[in-house]
């Protein structure tokens, strides 16, 4: 039985070899040589796609690593930018806010200002003012108040000019309004008089 199936199989390889000489020479190829019988290397080269698959799943999983450390440092980054702009759109929004109060601040200093009999109305005004003052104060809002100084245009306004019986040429001889910063940030400059130079 084994043997009529070793013809089998020699009688295929002949025809084989038959159908590959002819297509030689229908494109005009010289006769291929036949094929070397297996050996030990040919085992090896089989066995080489064997750890093929194993080093493009190696290199597989390298790569989604890679990409997922990319997506990781992307979403921080995200992360850090969305919460830099939560920080300053919300100081944005309490700058715009002061800006609102400032008018009230001024009311209430030209309220103190004034003489009037009713001495507790006096005393609430005062108690009222003192209490916005320190919580603006803790926002970290502060008078622009320079009399005596030399102008400095990125804090001060200049409306009217001064002699120089008033000060030193360059200075600001009054403040007619205060001005008011939040840390760097200017909310309002000051209204100020100027000694000419």
């Amino acid at each position: 039985m084994f043997d009529k199936k070793k013809k089998t199989d020699g009688e295929n390889e002949e025809l084989n070899e038959a159908v590959q000489e002819e297509a030689a020479e229908e494109a005009g190829e010289n006769t291929p040589e036949a094929a070397p019988a297996p050996d030990d290397g040919a085992l090896d080269a089989e066995a080489a796609p064997a750890e093929d698959p194993l080093k493009a799943a190696q290199a597989q999983a390298e790569e989604y690593l890679n990409l997922a450390q990319r997506v990781q440092a992307d979403f921080e980054n995200y992360r850090r930018r969305t919460k830099a702009t939560r920080a300053e759109a919300y100081e944005d929004g309490a700058r715009e806010f002061i800006k609102q109060l400032l008018p009230v601040v001024d009311n209430l200093e030209r309220a103190i200002a004034q003489e009037s009999a009713d001495e507790s109305l006096m005393t609430g005004v005062k108690l009222v003012y003192k209490q916005l003052m320190e919580a603006l104060e803790k926002r970290g809002v502060q008078a622009i108040d320079r009399q005596g100084e030399k102008f400095d245009p990125n804090l001060e306004n200049a409306v009217l000019q001064g002699t120089a019986e008033e000060g030193e040429p360059g200075t600001v001889c009054a403040v007619l309004q205060k001005g008011y910063q939040m840390g760097d940030f200017v909310l309002r400059h000051a209204m100020v008089k100027v000694v000419a130079e």
